[in-house]
């Protein structure tokens, strides 16, 4: 029950350490003309930071039930696997944010992302690229495993937190490939759109754990599918 509160405690604290962070971080750095290792590194934190506001309510009750898994088969002595494994699965995410800040630089230096923010054309074409993935049998198969990894997590369950950090990487990269273009949009919507975040939050959580979640993504897609065929070609 300790390690248990104490993996609830720290995930709601570093939520909220993220929203507060995004809400007051200066827009300015992601759309710098002349982008220098600084600012790299900010548009690195702003991605991780909207990671782990986004991504810590479906992954939290994961974490408990892997802490849970390992306290049955250890009797004890679960804050080392348990923190392991969270740290592999945002591992994996800050390889994202690391990848996601190189796009961001290249699109900028490319003129595709202006800081008034991008053409219809190219907002459209990210909004139907993540639409139409919702449909995919990539994002189905890795939002089956998000939906129930307590299989996955019996199956390849061993001790110490080695093994702990690679079994929350592969979860983790099976969450990338869930998520990733979701994650995107906000080049779309505009990067840092609190208000956008906290939906993608709520459509993600509802996806991988409420009973007709499936149906909520499929639906979510063909809205950002028909929203962004919309701004590629308007009335």
């Amino acid at each position: 029950m300790t390690t248990r509160l104490v993996l609830a405690g720290s995930a709601l604290v570093s939520m909220a350490a993220a929203w507060a962070w995004l809400a007051g971080a200066p827009v300015a750095h992601p759309h710098a003309a002349h982008w220098s290792a600084a600012t790299l590194w900010t548009a690195v934190v702003m991605w991780q930071a909207m990671m782990v506001a986004t991504m810590t309510p479906t992954v939290a009750p994961w974490v408990g039930a892997y802490a849970r898994l390992v306290g049955d088969m250890r009797g004890g002595g679960t804050h080392g696997p348990s923190f392991a494994f969270a740290g592999g699965y945002f591992a994996i995410w800050l390889v994202y944010s690391v990848g996601a800040a190189l796009v961001q630089l290249v699109v900028i230096r490319a003129g595709l992302l202006p800081p008034e923010g991008p053409s219809p054309v190219v907002a459209g074409t990210v909004l139907i690229a993540a639409g139409v993935f919702q449909f995919t049998p990539v994002k189905q198969a890795c939002l089956s495993h998000c939906r129930n990894p307590l299989s996955f997590l019996l199956s390849r369950w061993r001790g110490g937190p080695p093994h702990a950090f690679r079994l929350g990487a592969t979860h983790g990269a099976y969450c990338v490939g869930c998520c990733w273009l979701l994650m995107l949009t906000g080049f779309a919507v505009g990067l840092m759109n609190l208000a956008w975040m906290a939906l993608i939050t709520l459509v993600l959580a509802t996806e991988q754990a409420a009973p007709g979640g499936v149906w909520l993504g499929r639906v979510f897609g063909a809205v950002l599918a028909a929203w962004g065929a919309g701004l590629c070609w308007p009335a």
